[in-house]
């Protein structure tokens, strides 16, 4: 797949209202939808998640949905996989791939590629316990300081009091003998897509909070218990890691018998708050992400076209 050709991302927190207009550009601009979303990629998990209703998945095509079963491992390095081919089929029938979600962490994949650190035979462990002891009794400044012997790129750009970012690329150069920043710099240069647009939907706080309030309850509404309830008969245990996320463990929590109906469901509405908020915080980071509120639709066409236009071999215009 050829990286340079143009895609656009349509991102924000939960309950900002992407869906409503991931379809309308998607209708507009002749795009399918990939989703960018850690949860939804799990089968049988619907509700909890805001998976496209059929309805909506008829108007628009979609992928990477009900990709895994929820015991199944799912990663960073496999969405990333599972995008590209995505992405590559999308453009091979001449349609405009829109990314649309707010799992920062699977966008960033895409931009800047994948470096992981193998664990084999325990030499990462090894590493990272040597460096730990050294840094309670020298304290960051000497690691600083040996970072910029090894690796003075990204000693430049880590403050010597950001202690994980400081151990890690430590970390890194001891086991493979190469800096952090090299790896980094191929990554990038293996990163699959490199010509998006990204759009950021925002709204006031009390504003959004009101919207995420309003869809616990219809996610209540439509059967949330039921559809937790129809997981752990089917053998998908509290302990897997997608029954953790919110909503799922809340639902847990109470047929557990651990906290009442009530209390469950201002816990879960008061979760999802929390996790908007991180989300929000974590894309404000990002200065390339163009800000609108929702109901900019215009504007925000007028930005697709514009991209679309300058664009070498952009599509739907």
């Amino acid at each position: 797949m050829d990286p340079t050709q143009p895609a656009i991302a349509l991102i924000g927190p939960t309950g900002v209202g992407k869906t409503a207009l991931s379809l309308g550009i998607a209708e507009r601009f002749g795009a399918e939808i990939v989703s960018v979303d850690s949860m939804q990629v799990y089968r049988y998990m619907d509700i909890g998640t805001a998976k496209a209703s059929e309805e909506e998945r008829a108007r628009v095509p979609h992928h990477l949905l009900d990709v895994v079963t929820p015991d199944e491992e799912y990663s960073v390095a496999r969405y990333i996989a599972d995008a590209t081919r995505a992405m590559a089929a999308v453009r091979a029938r001449g349609r405009l791939p829109l990314l649309v979600g707010g799992t920062g962490l699977y966008l960033r994949g895409l931009e800047e590629g994948l470096f992981a650190l193998s664990e084999e035979e325990g030499a990462v462990a090894a590493v990272r316990s040597r460096l730990l002891a050294r840094l309670t009794r020298e304290g960051a400044a000497p690691l600083h300081e040996e970072l910029c012997r090894c690796d003075p790129d990204s000693a430049a750009r880590i403050h010597p009091n950001d202690r994980h970012r400081l151990l890690r690329a430590l970390e890194i150069f001891a086991v493979t003998g190469r800096p952090w920043s090299e790896h980094l710099a191929k990554a990038r240069q293996e990163a699959v897509l490199r010509n998006v647009l990204k759009l950021g939907l925002g709204r006031a706080r009390e504003e959004l909070y009101q919207r995420i309030n309003l869809r616990v309850g219809q996610m209540v509404a439509q059967g949330l218990l039921d559809e937790v309830r129809g997981l752990l008969a089917m053998g998908y245990g509290p302990d897997l890691k997608p029954m953790q996320a919110i909503g799922y463990r809340h639902m847990v929590e109470f047929l557990a018998g651990n906290r009442d109906w009530q209390g469950s469901i201002d816990l879960l509405a008061r979760d999802t708050r929390r996790y908007a908020k991180r989300q929000f915080t974590w894309f404000r980071r990002d200065p390339a992400i163009h800000w609108h509120a929702p109901d900019r639709e215009e504007e925000i066409f007028a930005m697709i076209h514009r991209y679309l236009s300058a664009s070498a071999g952009g599509v739907g215009q």
